[in-house]
């Protein structure tokens, strides 16, 4: 089943509309603009809340738009799917008793005007001379980049998809963040004097050891994996959830959708492929998860808009094998399970109840399960984390010159954009204080 391209435009627009400059005005207004602010300590990047709210109020936007770029460059992106409820607007002194300032659509109001009005930071720097290979141009990345080119140094993003911006371009539901959102963020750093070169993959096309030697320090910005494999009979039938994500926002009108889609997965991508195929009119959609709805790794935000959209859930569910008729999906067999002891995750591993076989009907099945670790760690002789890229706190990697940042060494805490940008921004202060400016500049 295909829905038309006008339909599908329409079922995953932005799930907020953008504020008007007076619905902005007002909600600045509300601000009390706190001293030693929750909200702002309860961002990951810090942003200076309270001051960039202010300069709504008082008409500054362009102003507003410089507070959240000394903070956050990626602050259009930020803007739109930081979990801000469980962030700044849930730190929010306001929100005990009334409702919690829009934080995250001020954000996005002050980024959308920069951008129509073409602002973005300038680099004031003097050159230092020092020239910094990134690999790889999602949001660690990209805000990694930027920082070293506001330092003054001269910056190549290298990245293997034809466009820019990584998970946000490709991996984020358009409800959330559209194409055109992640691809504009990226211009805007390459306007800071940032070279980006797309289509060149780390490992094929060009090799560690030729950034050693070309570039004064290395940045590996390279992410995760595929998604895991569940390791069941006839996974071959089963619609990966990253890709299934990816085509709705690159080619909406070639993707197909079943009537009855089971979702194996209770995080955020999980609820995205979920979301999708309900938009696009599945008449069932049913998430397939193995704990219960107190271990699901998705927001709990996510969760209440999940069942708000007509979603279902099957808890203490394992997928044991997928039920073909012929090549066609029919359903998926599982087991009943139990939880016992905490596993590595410190979340409690299922037991499976011997003889509680039962299958669930679909036509459709989307696994969003998690992705794998690195591969290129052990690859290139890096030391690692739980299978993470092992870093110092200087982001520095146990390869001389070589640092890392965003999702590829999370092996603590939760993976989120956010936490992402911040990695970049630390590691190109990390990297400016380790590599002084050279005699003379560039």
């Amino acid at each position: 089943m295909r829905a038309s391209s006008p339909d599908i435009a329409q079922a995953l627009s932005e799930h907020l509309p953008p504020l008007t400059p007076n619905a902005a005005a007002i909600e600045s207004d509300r601000c009390l603009y706190c001293y030693d602010a929750p909200c702002t300590h309860a961002c990951p990047t810090h942003i200076d809340i309270p001051r960039f709210i202010k300069k709504i109020a008082s008409g500054n936007l362009l102003g507003s738009a410089d507070t959240i770029y000394s903070a956050n460059l990626m602050g259009a992106t930020c803007a739109r799917v930081c979990p801000v409820q469980e962030l700044c607007e849930g730190a929010c002194v306001l929100g005990s008793e009334h409702k919690p300032i829009a934080i995250g659509r001020l954000q996005r109001f002050a980024m959308d005007n920069a951008k129509q009005r073409g602002h973005a930071p300038s680099v004031t720097a003097a050159p230092t001379g020092r020239r910094i290979a990134v690999v790889g141009s999602g949001p660690a990345g990209l805000s990694c980049a930027g920082y070293l080119a506001l330092a003054g140094h001269k910056v190549t993003i290298l990245e293997k998809r034809e466009q820019l911006g990584g998970l946000s371009t490709y991996g984020i539901i358009a409800l959330r963040e559209p194409m055109e959102v992640a691809i504009e963020e990226a211009k805007m750093v390459a306007s800071l004097g940032v070279e980006m070169r797309t289509g060149v993959e780390f490992g094929k096309q060009i090799t560690l050891e030729s950034l050693r030697k070309d570039f004064d320090a290395v940045v590996l910005a390279i992410g995760l994996g595929n998604t895991t494999q569940l390791g069941v009979p006839g996974e071959e039938a089963i619609v990966d959830g990253l890709s299934f994500v990816e085509q709705s926002k690159t080619a909406p009108d070639k993707l197909t959708v079943g009537r009855n889609v089971l979702v194996i997965g209770a995080g955020n991508t999980a609820v995205d492929c979920a979301t999708i195929a309900r938009r696009l009119g599945a008449a069932r959609v049913t998430m397939v998860y193995r704990r219960t709805d107190r271990e699901m790794t998705c927001y709990a935000h996510e969760y209440e808009f999940a069942r708000n959209e007509g979603i279902e859930f099957r808890f203490l569910t394992q997928p044991t094998k997928v039920a073909l008729k012929g090549k066609d999906v029919a359903g998926l067999e599982c087991l009943r399970v139990e939880l016992g002891k905490p596993d590595a995750s410190g979340r409690p591993s299922p037991v499976a109840v011997a003889g509680s076989e039962f299958v669930i009907e679909a036509d459709q099945i989307i696994k969003a399960v998690g992705q794998q670790k690195p591969e290129l760690a052990a690859q290139l002789g890096l030391k690692t984390d739980k299978g993470f890229i092992a870093v110092d706190a200087g982001f520095r990697t146990n390869i001389s010159g070589v640092y890392a940042v965003g999702d590829c060494i999370r092996a603590r805490g939760a993976a989120s954009t956010v936490m992402a940008v911040e990695d970049g921004k630390l590691a190109a202060a990390a990297i400016s204080e380790h590599l002084p400016a050279k005699t003379g500049g560039r």
